[in-house]
């Protein structure tokens, strides 16, 4: 008895085998295999992370241009306030409070007589 090998060309099973998939996938019977069917739970939840991870990054950079935001938000109150407690302490000098009551015309005079204090006795 003689034995026969058969030499099969590979590029040309690589090919048929290429047919097929792309032949299975477009007409759906590829989902069908009970080997795709088995792993649908894990195909499921492996989309579900992929959906929450996506979801997770969308609210992370909304988290981090509101965080931006509000810091400039912050460095502007912060000059403002800054500018508002200068010109505060500018207006209330006694020269220049009393340069602003001649400027109205309020007919205020400046007190001469010191302050006194007064005690309590208990």
């Amino acid at each position: 008895m003689e034995e026969r090998i058969e030499f099969i060309d590979q590029k040309k099973e690589h090919k048929e085998i290429r047919k097929g998939f792309l032949k299975e996938l477009l007409d759906g019977s590829l989902l069908t295999r009970e080997v795709v069917v088995r792993q649908l739970p894990f195909i499921v939840f492996v989309t579900f992370l992929a959906v929450l991870y996506i979801g997770n990054r969308y609210h992370a950079e909304k988290v981090v241009r509101n965080t931006t935001r509000l810091q400039n938000e912050i460095k502007e109150l912060r000059a403002e306030s800054i500018s508002i407690a200068a010109d505060l302490m500018d207006i209330s000098r006694q020269s220049e409070v009393m340069r602003l009551v001649e400027k109205k015309g309020l007919g205020l005079r400046e007190s001469v007589v010191p302050p006194k204090k007064i005690y309590l006795k208990e």
